[in-house]
């Protein structure tokens, strides 16, 4: 399908064909195509856990309030942010930088774009995204408002701005990995209705990771499932040209 198309077949789909199993390698590589998702700083503050043992489904359909879409789905992915990894992460894309800097970069702008990397990975990233009972996001808060007056400068720095920041950056990876399953002919239906102390206990997460999605899988059962055809507002009410 071309894009337009697999963006016309895509549709949260409530319920599924309970006769129809999914090849769970394919749906691994939709996941695996979500990791090319862009995402704040390449950061990647996110984890993907695909529920495929029918117990452990029943359990996540409990957790997601028995919805039709968990019930009759034949596998679930989770979408879970883990801000509590950013210096891992951090120091993982810097040592690739190493090595990307000294394959593509000119011998002469070498030894900068590795400060510069050492800079922002080693030392910004760290800052940004650390926490302590909200004190140092209003530290950085109060600093970038500060420097905001004299030059531009990015203001959403809170603890609070940056947990939006690692969900907007997960639900990139959610989308993404719903267009492949479209692409192969699968359905999804992305879910915000889930107690999410249930599934973390389910998926034995820390305290820091948050629930981003829960996505049922399947294949739709004919029009069942989808409820009628689509709405969007009109576009002339959103597309503003400047």
């Amino acid at each position: 399908m071309s894009l337009e198309q697999i963006l016309n077949f895509r549709r949260s789909v409530r319920y599924f064909d309970e006769t129809k199993e999914l090849d769970t390698e394919k749906v691994k590589h939709c996941i695996e195509l979500a990791t090319l998702a862009p995402n704040s700083s390449n950061m990647q503050l996110w984890e993907f856990y695909h529920i495929t043992e029918p117990e452990r489904l029943k359990k996540m359909s409990h957790a997601c309030l028995n919805q039709r879409a968990t019930e009759t789905a034949k596998q679930i992915v989770v979408f879970v942010t883990r801000r509590d990894l950013h210096r891992k992460r951090a120091k993982a894309v810097l040592e690739f930088e190493k090595g990307n800097i000294a394959r593509n970069s000119p011998p002469e702008r070498q030894e900068k774009r590795l400060k510069d990397r050492q800079l922002y990975y080693g030392k910004l990233m760290p800052f940004i995204y650390s926490r302590f009972f909200f004190v140092l996001g209003w530290l950085r808060k109060i600093l970038a408002t500060s420097i905001s007056l004299f030059r531009p400068m990015t203001t959403a720095v809170s603890e609070s701005d940056m947990r939006v920041v690692v969900h907007k950056t997960c639900g990139l990876a959610a989308q993404t990995f719903m267009l492949a399953m479209a692409e192969q002919g699968y359905d999804t239906c992305p879910l915000e209705g889930f107690d999410s102390r249930r599934v973390k206990k389910l998926l034995n997460l820390p305290c820091s990771a948050e629930i981003n999605m829960v996505i049922p899988c399947g294949i739709r059962k004919g029009t069942r499932g989808i409820w009628g055809e689509r709405f969007r507002v009109p576009f002339e009410d959103v597309y503003k040209r400047i």
